[in-house]
């Protein structure tokens, strides 16, 4: 299968730095502050209206800093087939912010037309690999570009899956020429709540395929004695998931990076202070544009 190919603009390219994840509790503040970080990532659905101030504050953000998409409801893995209407928004809002980056789950959050409030994981066979392999490929035909596919945060394994769950995501990038966003937080959050191995998991990871990072703060959860990771985005890195960040750039090299915070969101300032010291890994510097 041919792999898609992009061009993009130097205005327009996700640079190798640190990104926040951008809130609408922030909008004002970014168009007053101009702060210094390389880039901001959204959640694509909430641009997907017509009009009204999300799409207008993203627009003028959009003006001085690139963008990344980062879609939550695809349903990629999902038996259901494809939501037409849902491409064709995600197209519109491409053709309107143009991203440099668009991504989505690696997970399934719909069925019989009924939608679930979280990503649920798939079982690792053969026979959700060719699932998987068609539908992505319907996607970027349908867009006409790559996207990058997230590693998800689990709890619950499937007794029959045949693939590690890097091995998958390795194939699935082979097959349809998708990239991967590799998100560390997810890899610590998983690795510890199924006694994998994080450093197997990020030593089996295809670098070259890599097109994003993410982290982003988790919860413990304590249940039957045991400390359950749950991936709740709500509070900083932790030193850990810091520690397994600088492990992964070592292993896959630098590549832009987002840190995400989707509850209790503080200030923009702390945000930004994240995002410093992800840079500070990256060996990132640069200038916002006069």
């Amino acid at each position: 299968m041919a792999h898609v190919q992009q061009v993009f603009t130097a205005s327009t390219a996700i640079p190798v730095s640190a990104g926040i994840g951008l809130r609408s509790q922030h909008y004002r503040d970014v168009l007053e502050s101009h702060p210094n970080v390389g880039w901001f990532e959204v959640h694509s659905e909430n641009y997907f209206g017509k009009g009204g101030a999300p799409l207008h504050f993203l627009e003028k953000i959009r003006e001085d800093y690139p963008i990344s998409l980062h879609g939550v409801g695809m349903s990629l893995g999902s038996a259901d087939a494809l939501d037409v209407q849902h491409l064709d928004n995600l197209k519109g809002l491409i053709t309107r912010i143009e991203p440099g980056l668009v991504s989505e789950h690696l997970s399934w959050n719909s069925f019989g037309g009924d939608y679930l409030n979280d990503l649920a994981p798939l079982p690792y066979t053969e026979e959700a690999l060719l699932h998987l392999v068609d539908r992505i490929a319907q996607v970027q035909d349908y867009l006409g570009r790559q996207v990058l596919v997230e590693n998800p945060s689990s709890y619950l394994e499937y007794e029959h899956s045949t693939y590690k769950e890097q091995d998958f995501l390795n194939e699935l990038s082979r097959r349809t020429g998708c990239g991967i966003l590799l998100d560390v937080n997810n890899v610590y959050v998983s690795c510890h709540n199924h006694s994998w191995d994080a450093l197997e998991y990020l030593q089996g990871i295809a670098a070259d395929r890599v097109g994003e990072i993410h982290l982003a703060g988790h919860t413990v959860n304590r249940v039957s004695g045991k400390d359950i990771l749950i991936d709740t985005h709500n509070q900083p890195v932790c030193p850990e998931v810091w520690a397994l960040y600088q492990t992964a750039l070592q292993l896959i090299d630098t590549k832009p990076t987002l840190i995400e915070w989707d509850t209790d969101v503080p200030a923009l300032s702390i945000l930004a202070d994240e995002a410093k010291q992800a840079d500070s890994y990256l060996g990132a510097s640069y200038e916002l544009a006069a």
